[in-house]
């Protein structure tokens, strides 16, 4: 004879057969209270949610009741007057705008005022500076307007460079025949532009070192003929148409050696020594450096 199951055991076996045919070996989590067991949380679900529906259809019948306020003729005025108030945003930003830009502008003409009066009081402050210097320049210039030097030219400024570094003697006894400069010629092979002092004496006479220095060049070619190059810093001394040369290319001589004899030979019309000074290879009238 078969035994009757209890309503808790057919649940039981029925959940079991469901579980088995979905494939589903997942224990179902249940609720013991005392010995016994609960359903699964599932079962909670669908209370909350009957609960909750419950609760929605009373407010809807609470509502229909009550309509009366809901849907009262001074609810329906106040809705309306807020619908119908008309909120110009345009003119909200024209106004907010014109309300930002006159505060920049403010600041603006108080900034730019501040900098006018700092303009003002500089160029007051510069006005009474340039003032007082210029009455302090004023005097200056008539102090020293007397003692003011025209601008020298290039060969005024050799001349002095020449006379502030280097000393000189005259090389030999003679007369001047010949000056530095342009001059009339008797013959066309002489040159009409001088570049020194010609110091006539007679044949073999002894020439002297005018200054002390190096001899650079002892030559006998050209229209020189026998001459002399001394060299001393960046002044230099030629003596030339000698008739012998005492020292040799390399040599240094001290001021007042003998170093030549007065001759007449390159192109030359008779017995005298050609002395040439120059600065930095500039030629420079002898005679504005020593009396010859």
């Amino acid at each position: 004879m078969e035994r009757t199951l209890s309503v808790e055991e057919k649940i039981r076996r029925a959940e079991a057969i469901y579980e088995r045919r979905q494939g589903n070996n997942r224990p179902v989590a249940t609720i013991k209270v005392g010995d016994k067991e609960k359903k699964d949380i599932k079962l909670l679900k669908k209370m909350l949610i009957q609960i909750l529906v419950c609760t929605i259809l009373y407010l809807v019948v609470y509502v229909i009741q009550n309509n009366q306020y809901v849907f009262s003729e001074d609810f329906t005025n106040k809705v309306n007057e807020i619908l119908s108030y008309d909120t110009n945003f345009m003119e909200l930003y024209n106004n907010a705008k014109n309300s930002i830009l006159s505060l920049f502008s403010n600041n603006q003409e108080n900034e730019n005022t501040e900098e006018n009066n700092n303009e003002q009081n500089n160029i007051e402050q510069n006005a009474i500076g340039g003032a007082i210097e210029e009455n302090v320049t004023s005097e200056q210039i008539d102090v020293s307007e007397p003692e003011q030097q025209q601008e020298l030219s290039q060969i005024e400024q050799d001349i002095l460079n020449i006379k502030n570094t280097t000393t000189f003697i005259k090389p030999v006894e003679g007369v001047i025949s010949s000056k530095f400069g342009q001059r009339d010629t008797a013959t066309g092979s002489v040159p009409k532009n001088h570049t020194g002092t010609d110091i006539a004496a007679n044949l073999g006479t002894k020439i002297k070192s005018a200054t002390n220095g190096e001899v650079v060049l002892a030559s006998e070619e050209g229209d020189y003929g026998k001459h002399l190059k001394i060299q001393i810093g960046e002044v230099s001394i030629i003596y030339a148409h000698c008739n012998n040369l005492y020292v040799k290319q390399g040599d240094m001589v001290v001021q007042g050696q003998e170093i030549a004899e007065v001759g007449s030979t390159g192109n030359s019309t008779g017995p005298h020594l050609h002395f040439e000074i120059r600065y930095q290879e500039r030629k420079v009238d002898p005679q504005s450096i020593l009396e010859l």
